[in-house]
């Protein structure tokens, strides 16, 4: 059920002649432009999104507020749906990564247990040894108790990643390098111990490089997927858009048609106006005219060139349909449509003519609206 079938409105009868059109019309128009705004919404949506992925690459109203928000809902299901997937998979990659961390660990062990490993157990005792100007030349202190803590820290301050650990057990070694001479025993023994570290760590490398290769085809994977789901999202969404649109076109058509069938007869010298009007129609839009004319009288063929059109014989409702366009189509022309004749507050409530374009048929909406609102306070 589309959200104009929510809505039940019936024509009422035995309206005074002077209305071209029962005040139900103004309502049953107000619900047709509250369906409208709820499908701008919905363009502007999908045309955000597809603009977005382009350059990545290189309101009111009951029922229709709620039709909006479903559709919101399901996007928003599918969008939660897959950030708790990427939960789980970041969930699971961070715990491979704890267990690289522990076995980095022993790693680390080895290390320690060499016989030149006991200068960088713990922090320099800047103060004890008098090393005033250590802060002035290591911007970052480091030692090995410090990373070992580090590791085992459970309050979301540890390390992340193995390779963190890595920098920061190079760091130790570099520091002494930094702040002793070439001569110096320090010197000698951090420079020693680094070679060291670094012979285990290109033996422990491939398994963290296996890691991190996994994850960046975890994260592209699920970067992937979550691309087609809103691709197929919004496709969904842009089909329901051009239903709606359908929908709303023949509601409006049903309406124009209503209020055509309502009007009043055409007066003779209004059929003669209606008629020079035409002759002033160009090429393109005389051609719309006689297309108009040939939907009331499929016997009737459109010949722009030699136009043989009998004004007296159309029906009432082309003829209307005739003027209405007309109108529009000379005002598009840049010419004034005054010559038409006719009463000035009886041409504002027939000026709803149905275009082609969308925004057309709103403006026109607008017009009618409008003018049945001035009409219900007489």
């Amino acid at each position: 059920m589309g959200f104009l079938d929510h809505y039940h409105v019936s024509w009422h009868q035995g309206e005074s002649e002077e209305r071209p059109f029962p005040l139900t019309y103004g309502l049953y128009l107000f619900v047709i432009m509250e369906y409208w705004k709820v499908i701008e919404e919905k363009v502007n949506e999908v045309e955000q999104f597809y603009l977005s992925k382009k350059q990545s690459s290189s309101s009111k109203g009951g029922s229709a507020s709620k039709d909006k928000d479903k559709d919101k809902e399901k996007r928003v299901a599918q969008i939660k749906k897959h950030q708790e997937d990427a939960t789980s998979r970041e969930e699971a990659a961070s715990k491979r990564m704890q267990e690289l961390i522990r076995e980095f660990g022993k790693l680390l062990y080895q290390i320690t247990q060499h016989k030149w490993a006991w200068p960088f157990m713990k922090p320099v005792d800047v103060k004890g040894l008098g090393l005033h100007d250590y802060y002035q030349i290591i911007e970052k202190p480091m030692d090995i108790s410090t990373i070992k803590n580090k590791m085992e820290a459970k309050d979301g301050g540890g390390y992340n990643h193995v390779r963190e650990i890595c920098a920061d057990v190079r760091l130790v070694f570099k520091n002494a390098m930094k702040y002793n001479d070439e001569k110096n025993d320090f010197h000698v023994m951090a420079k020693t111990m680094l070679a060291k570290f670094e012979e285990k760590w290109l033996q422990f490398l491939p398994k963290v490089s296996e890691e991190e290769k996994r994850q960046e085809e975890e994260e592209s994977e699920e970067q992937i997927s979550m691309q087609l789901a809103q691709e197929a999202s919004y496709a969904k969404l842009a089909r329901d858009i051009s239903n709606q649109i359908d929908e709303a076109d023949a509601r409006l058509d049903e309406l124009r048609n209503q209020v055509v069938q309502r009007c009043r007869k055409m007066s003779t010298e209004e059929k003669r106006q209606l008629g020079t009007a035409l002759t002033r129609l160009s090429t393109d839009n005389l051609s719309r005219a006689l297309e108009i004319v040939a939907q009331s009288n499929p016997d009737f063929k459109p010949n722009i060139e030699e136009v043989d059109l009998d004004i007296d014989a159309q029906p009432e409702v082309t003829l209307w349909r005739l003027k209405f366009f007309v109108r529009d189509a000379l005002q598009g022309q840049g010419k004034p449509a005054a010559s038409m004749g006719g009463n000035n507050n009886n041409d504002n409530n027939e000026n709803n003519t149905v275009s082609n374009n969308s925004k057309r048929k709103r403006e026109i909406c607008n017009a009618l609206l409008k003018s049945s609102n001035k009409k219900s306070k007489k």
